[in-house]
């Protein structure tokens, strides 16, 4: 997945000083065999080989990703980017339960591009102390809006909350990822949990 790094490359991880034209291209060739990795060997790849496929030392790694979520949330960014955007899009379709369907579906996709990153989100959406965690907070905004849309129009119960969707997208992810011959799986399991945050009221469901 190729990251939008227009923002995040010029400046340094947690902090909004620019970087060193030198500095910006170590933490540009890093983001690159970061993706490059994670997705061959999933998301706890060794650090120490990124790294070294980016030609610098460990410690100029974690000078720009403190850790591993540092790094993560970095890669994460493109799909952060389109995530919201989309939801933007869906905000005014007509139908607003099929709008939240088909942007869970998208997180479910964007969160199994890279092993390991459906079960990192899941544990930051708890810990906020992650750096992935700042992922939660704008995607939690953009499915609130979506799912508040589906509750008023009455195809969607308006006890479920966003919190619960997020984890239950996350864990059909991580499902889908155990299960790699079964590309239907996430799907399924999807369109099962959707049945149970149905309103009561089928005259209102879209």
């Amino acid at each position: 997945m190729a990251t939008s790094t227009a923002s995040t490359a010029s400046t340094t991880a947690g902090s909004a000083r620019p970087m060193r034209a030198d500095a910006r291209r170590n933490y540009e060739r890093l983001l690159t065999e970061a993706r490059t990795a994670f997705a061959e060997y999933g998301t706890d790849a060794s650090l120490e080989e990124i790294a070294r496929r980016s030609g610098v030392g460990i410690g100029t790694l974690y000078r720009h990703f403190p850790n591993r979520h540092a790094m993560m949330n970095a890669v994460f960014q493109e799909a952060l980017t389109s995530l919201l955007e989309r939801s933007r899009e869906l905000a005014s379709a007509e139908q607003p339960c099929g709008a939240l369907v088909e942007w869970l579906r998208a997180i479910i996709t964007h969160a199994g591009e890279y092993r390991g990153l459906a079960r990192a989100l899941m544990s930051a959406s708890t810990d906020k102390t992650s750096a992935l965690s700042e992922c939660s907070v704008p995607m939690r905004e953009a499915g609130e809006r979506l799912l508040v849309r589906a509750q008023e129009s009455g195809a969607v119960r308006t006890d479920v909350s966003i919190g619960d969707l997020m984890q239950l997208t996350n864990a059909i992810a991580l499902a889908a990822e155990q299960d790699p011959s079964d590309p239907e799986l996430a799907d399924r399991l999807l369109m099962l949990t959707l049945r149970g945050l149905k309103s009561e009221n089928p005259d209102r469901a879209s």
